[in-house]
């Protein structure tokens, strides 16, 4: 049997930071913000870590489905903003939530984490090695934006996405393929620059601002629409579907150019496509699970739907999972 999403929740921080935000402090107005990225709005946490965007999701997930908590034994945590380089931002998930006799890690793979740790967790399951999976992508990148750089500063926002994963009652249904790749040689176009072991933190690194994102933003746009499209389409290749058996694309909420070229590649209707870029931003880890659980709980995914997942990220890495809904349409 497959592995599969049983429950799926989300959580944003409550304030709200719309485009005129920024014409505050950068060279940039509502218009140029949004032809180039569809973004509107995005939600910055202001007190706490990315451990703080998970906990609440989770503890929705729990109210929401009656889960007993005391039934998870594993969690994965996709990031790459965790609360600290170590501990493990699994093991702080863990210890606010008061969870006993569970194992868990990160997983870095920045806005391809959730496919990468989706399928480490499905892949758990299936081996017997974990029932129950506690499955959370989050970030909060407004810790590493530098809010005085056009080029970056508009793009992103905090949030998390926390799903269940456990063996499927149906062989037919639950994750049917994957596609994930990495290419460091991409690395350089967009990454963080210090604080790893290869350029520690230093007065230096801190004045020259080297602890936040970097992106060459041209590149890494190239990169991404070639990325998601061509690994879309082929896991609908070699599974004999088509743009008429594809419910939704649900592709990392990064650029709406990129979104929009990946559609069209396959051949998908518009609205065939989740899209809450223009509320949200960029969160990094958390896009597709956010999406997915807006969905959900708004009644558009029934049990039977296929998905594709996709996503771009620094590594680089980029990936697509077909996904085939499990769980009965929300409120029926």
């Amino acid at each position: 049997m497959p592995a599969t999403i049983t429950a799926i929740s989300r959580y944003l921080p409550p304030d709200i930071y719309d485009n005129s935000y920024f014409e505050k402090y950068l060279d940039t107005n509502e218009a140029w913000i949004t032809s180039r990225t569809g973004i509107k709005e995005r939600r910055f946490l202001k007190e706490g870590a990315t451990s703080d965007l998970i906990v609440p999701a989770a503890q929705k997930l729990f109210a929401d489905y009656n889960i007993d908590p005391s039934e998870i034994d594993t969690i994965i945590v996709a990031s790459v903003t965790p609360d600290h380089m170590f501990p493990s931002t699994a093991a702080v998930v863990q210890d606010k939530l008061g969870l006993k006799n569970v194992w868990g890690f990160d997983i870095s793979a920045a806005c391809s984490g959730f496919l990468f740790a989706l399928k480490t967790a499905a892949s758990l399951v299936e081996s017997g090695t974990s029932k129950k999976v506690l499955l959370c992508g989050s970030d909060k990148m407004s810790s590493i934006m530098d809010f005085n750089d056009r080029a970056t500063a508009v793009l992103f926002g905090d949030g998390a996405g926390v799903c269940l994963i456990e063996m499927s009652d149906d062989p037919e249904m639950g994750i049917r393929d994957h596609i994930l790749q990495i290419d460091g040689d991409g690395g350089k176009y967009l990454k963080q620059i210090a604080g790893g072991s290869f350029k520690p933190a230093s007065h230096e690194t801190i004045d020259n601002k080297e602890h936040y994102i970097f992106q060459d933003g041209g590149t890494v746009f190239k990169a991404a629409v070639k990325g998601m499209a061509d690994v879309s389409v082929e896991i609908m290749r070699r599974n004999n579907l088509t743009h008429d058996d594809i419910s939704y694309l649900v592709p990392h909420q990064a650029n709406m150019r990129i979104i929009t070229a990946t559609a069209e590649r396959m051949n998908l209707d518009p609205q065939k496509v989740m899209i809450n870029i223009q509320k949200y931003g960029n969160t990094t880890a958390g896009t597709i699970p956010i999406c997915l659980s807006e969905w959900y709980e708004e009644g558009k995914i029934k049990k039977g739907d296929y998905l594709v997942l996709s996503g771009f990220g620094a590594g680089f890495t980029w990936g697509s999972i077909l996904l085939r809904w499990n769980m009965n349409q929300r409120g029926r």
